[in-house]
């Protein structure tokens, strides 16, 4: 990592250098048909097989999609999927959202009834109704070329018993005091009840039957009616029927209920995947896309917008200025995120028109000081740049926000509680998932960032399948955020960011990464990487970068104090310059050091002048990409 900041300095343009880009942990990858890049290998050779089978970039997702959720890659099948995703035929972007949403019953009356300043993180009333079993569905159905038979038959092959690896097998042990208090995850996880180690050791062939005969029932649903006659897509959705209004959610719901949950038969039932149109911002010429506000994805649109008026380049890669610019900026868009982000189904509808407009952009860099961090940034009023008048400013001025646009805007005063350094708030700002890149040579590209069911999970009765812990991304006070108060039927407002950019028309990088609230904070810096610095996808996958701590956490805690932001907290590379570190205290920075600022990061770069694909893959994590 030393050598790749003094090569930036040399070559930082040296956008295909060879020599160059051995400077990196791992190489580029190169391929001209395709190229499949997931969470762990196993996944990543799941996606390989169906492509080397004939199938198209959407047929290798959703098997990657399926075998990370069977390997618990920070997730399972009863956890949440959304998506980016560029069809070559009409050459546009779309999303597919398929986040859960609060079952019946889950209001804030109930939630504070037991004493939660938040959503539980763990246990069955921490869950979402499922969205990964019908987001994968519906992109195979709509989008891909083969049956679910033949993309789930890798996880099939994994869940009748595969090699797991010492990430997840250390995270059942470290976590089996949790597990045990659901009959259903100590049947599952603990394989070896009453020994010292009762997780699976590290390599052990680990056997999930229930999840392989949960998986089996989807299939025979499909092939059965395939026999009657019915098309492809028809039998695609005999298996999500039979998922979310036959046996299999009858069980889910059952076993869900016996450990004290709430997801109903309706709740199921009435629930669906939604296609929509993304939402993007042009920076210097990049169209960057992104799910819309029931996730955080446009909180790095708003920082693009803001960054777009500073020369970043002049100021130099990872420079005290850049990083204290980036930093303003992203505070700056969280405090907006953190306020006025929500489920658009629900009304009161979000102001995402003045957020993501260029003229409220210039407003907001101007309470950019180069002089020092403003720990007092807060919410901005977009309103004005919609023509509306803000709803909300009685809910900001009894926070204590200032909104003359006049003056700086200020933090109320419990949202400056200083804080150490906390391991567990750490935990929480990078509470991963994982990610899902695939791209082929007919154009077809997917970027997912999958999630929920993450180890300690809830496993629902005899599915195997671990619930989603999402609902702990709601709020319960409308003076937090009016726009993301739980309610049954809504969505959270999720941390889960893929992206897709495009330059002339044509994709250039598609992009996701792990990591909770610090998923666009990386993301952000891996696309300046590229587009400011020249560097090539896997350089600006391993490039060290910084977080930020000056945001409300999404993920963590049931009490407000386990979630207030962090002001002037930075975590940076423990490879910056000790000049560079003075600097950043003097400019009111509390910095901390870490050799991980980044959760993994993986990416596939759209070479057009060669007509080929680079993956790159960050050197943290077990990710790993195959191309061909």
């Amino acid at each position: 990592m030393k050598r790749l900041l003094s090569a930036l300095v040399i070559s930082s343009f040296c956008y295909a250098n060879p020599v160059f880009a051995q400077q990196t942990q791992k190489p580029v990858l190169h391929g001209k048909n395709w190229m499949a890049i997931t969470g762990k290998p196993l996944a990543a050779t799941a996606g390989a097989m169906i492509f080397q089978q004939g199938g198209n970039a959407v047929d290798a997702a959703c098997a990657m999609l399926g075998a990370t959720c069977t390997m618990w890659d920070t997730l399972s099948w009863g956890g949440e999927t959304q998506l980016l995703l560029y069809n070559p035929k009409t050459k546009k972007v779309i999303a597919i959202n398929a986040m859960g949403v609060a079952p019946t019953g889950a209001t804030p009356e109930f939630f504070k009834s037991k004493g939660y300043n938040f959503p539980p993180e763990y246990g069955p009333l921490a869950a979402t109704t499922p969205g990964t079993p019908g987001g994968l569905i519906y992109m195979l159905a709509n989008y891909g070329t083969m049956s679910l038979e033949q993309v789930l038959a890798p996880s099939m092959d994994l869940a009748k018993g595969y090699p797991i690896e010492a990430q997840a097998a250390n995270m059942i042990e470290k976590n089996k005091d949790k597990i045990k208090q659901w009959p259903y995850s100590k049947k599952v996880l603990l394989t070896h009840p009453g020994e010292q180690r009762e997780a699976p050791e590290a390599g052990e062939i680990f056997v999930q039957q229930d999840l392989f005969e949960t998986l089996s029932k989807l299939v025979a649903a499909e092939k059965a009616a395939l026999k009657q006659g019915k098309t492809r897509k028809q039998a695609l959705m005999a298996a999500y029927d039979r998922f979310y209004k036959g046996d299999i959610g009858q069980e889910f719901v059952r076993g869900s209920k016996e450990q004290g949950g709430l997801i109903t038969m309706a709740d199921l039932a009435n629930w669906k995947p939604v296609e929509e149109e993304p939402l993007k911002v042009s920076y210097k010429g990049v169209d960057v896309y992104k799910l819309k506000q029931w996730t955080q994805g446009p909180v790095m649109l708003q920082a693009l917008n803001i960054l777009e008026n500073f020369d970043l380049k002049t100021m130099g890669f990872n420079s005290p200025k850049y990083i204290h610019t980036l930093y303003q900026a992203m505070n700056l868009a969280f405090a907006d995120r953190d306020f006025y982000y929500g489920d658009p189904n629900f009304g009161p509808q979000e102001p995402m028109k003045g957020l993501l407009s260029k003229e409220y952009s210039r407003q907001r860099a101007k309470l950019i000081s180069f002089d020092k961090n403003n720990p007092n940034i807060g919410p901005g009023d977009p309103y004005p740049f919609e023509g509306k008048t803000n709803p909300y400013l009685h809910l900001l001025k009894s926070r204590g926000f200032e909104m003359d646009t006049t003056q700086r805007n200020f933090a109320p005063k419990h949202d400056l509680t200083n804080h150490s350094k906390d391991e567990v708030y750490q935990e929480r700002l990078w509470l991963g998932t994982t990610s899902v890149e695939a791209a082929d040579k007919e154009g077809w590209i997917v970027s997912i960032t999958p999630s929920g069911g993450w180890l300690p999970a809830t496993i629902a009765g005899n599915t195997g399948m671990g619930m989603s812990q999402r609902m702990q991304s709601f709020v319960l006070d409308s003076t937090i955020n009016p726009f993301n108060v739980v309610a049954p039927g809504k969505r959270p407002r999720v941390t889960l960011s893929p992206s897709l950019a495009l330059k002339d028309g044509k994709p250039y990088v598609s992009f996701a990464v792990q990591g909770g609230d610090t998923q666009d904070q990386n993301l952000l810096q891996f696309f300046l990487n590229m587009t400011e610095f020249g560097m090539n996808v896997q350089q600006a996958a391993e490039a060290p970068n910084f977080n930020t701590n000056q945001l409300w956490l999404s993920l963590g805690g049931t009490k407000t104090e386990d979630r207030l932001p962090k002001p002037g907290q930075i975590l940076l590379n423990s490879n910056t310059k000790a000049e560079d570190r003075e600097t950043l205290k003097k400019m009111g920075y509390t910095p901390t050091y870490s050799d991980r600022t980044s959760g993994p990061i993986n990416a596939v770069y759209f070479d057009w002048k060669h007509q080929s694909l680079w993956g790159g893959s960050s050197n943290h994590g077990e990710d790993y990409g195959i191309g061909w």
